[in-house]
């Protein structure tokens, strides 16, 4: 049968919700990869599609048999493809070697024997011809559970309803992304980005030097666009990350004054970054970055500045990085 097309409801960044509303909501994982609406036709084919719309099938060739699954029954499900690292937890890292692959199938073919993605399914918007989009978040459940889907690159992990606070604090203490908060009276809504779901993102918080900037665009223009920031390691500094977000327009201004008179010719970082158009400047300031988890590379994935840290040295700003080969 022909299925519809339906973009993926998004959720908003936010806290947890009131203790009283506590048994309201429903506690997903929050999981570190790439969003996919899986359409079963019902013939034993699958068509991914990413959140943009595009078919991206062909990049996940494991995930074939998840067609033949559910028999003849057509079914429109939401999920998000991961890479697992040794611990068992989502590496983005990873999983960009296997993103992009679509129109490349003989590379994602060699890629799957490396790195094999699984699927986890959290919602179900369309089943048996018919829609349930206007359905509750509950009720949707209820018709995914009963699905069964587990299979050798897919699974339906289980929700949580109430105790909010304590699934929060369990993704923290296994080094997990963070939690999706879900009312459980939602209505599917395609393309939106709701109220309804709530994200929750673990961040961690670590001192950086910063290194050099590089100009802002357009209403930024004569500002700041990011900084390029480092950490001490064996006794240089090791280029982290560029930090584009976290200031207000005047905080953009006290940050220009200053890095102009830290102003220099000579790269502080070893080895230099690729950083076409970049400013130098002495490795004097300290400030505090907050982030999602760090690359295989060492650098800081999804940066976002907290402060200036006057009171720090850049001697005193942060133990010594461990080493990473050169090159």
């Amino acid at each position: 049968m022909t299925l519809p097309l339906i973009a993926p409801m998004l959720a908003t960044p936010g806290t947890l919700p009131p203790a009283a509303q506590d048994a309201r909501w429903a506690y997903e994982t929050k999981q570190d990869g790439q969003r996919v609406v899986s359409y079963l036709a019902g013939d034993g084919s699958l068509v991914l599609r990413a959140r943009s719309g595009d078919d991206i099938t062909a990049a996940y060739p494991e995930l074939r048999p998840l067609g033949r699954a559910l028999g003849s029954t057509p079914a429109i499900l939401d999920g998000e493809v991961l890479a697992l690292d040794e611990q068992g937890r989502a590496s983005f890292q990873l999983l960009q070697g296997r993103m992009g692959l679509a129109h490349a199938p003989g590379r994602a073919a060699r890629r799957a024997a490396l790195i094999p993605v699984h699927l986890v399914l959290f919602d179900v918007m369309h089943l048996r011809g018919r829609s349930l989009l206007a359905l509750p978040y509950a009720r949707r459940r209820e018709r995914l559970e009963e699905l069964g889907l587990q299979g050798p690159h897919w699974s339906t992990p289980a929700a949580i309803v109430g105790h909010g606070t304590e699934a929060l604090a369990a993704t923290r203490e296994h080094g997990l992304e963070g939690l999706v908060c879900k009312r459980l009276d939602s209505v599917y809504e395609p393309g939106v980005r709701s109220r309804a779901w709530i994200k929750i993102r673990n961040m961690l918080s670590e001192d950086v030097i910063v290194g050099g900037w590089l100009p802002g665009k357009g209403r930024l223009t004569g500002l700041p666009g990011a900084v390029l920031v480092g950490q001490r390691a064996a006794g240089r500094l090791r280029y982290v990350g560029s930090v584009g977000t976290g200031w207000s327009q005047a905080e953009r201004s006290e940050l220009a004054s200053l890095l102009g008179a830290l102003a220099s010719d000579v790269c502080p970082f070893d080895p230099a970054p690729a950083a076409p158009g970049a400013h130098w400047v002495l490795p004097r300031l300290v400030g505090e970055v907050r982030y999602s988890v760090r690359t295989r590379a060492g650098l800081l994935r999804q940066p976002s500045w907290l402060r200036l840290r006057p009171d720090l040295t850049p001697e005193e700003s942060a133990a010594d990085l461990p080493e990473t080969p050169r090159g």
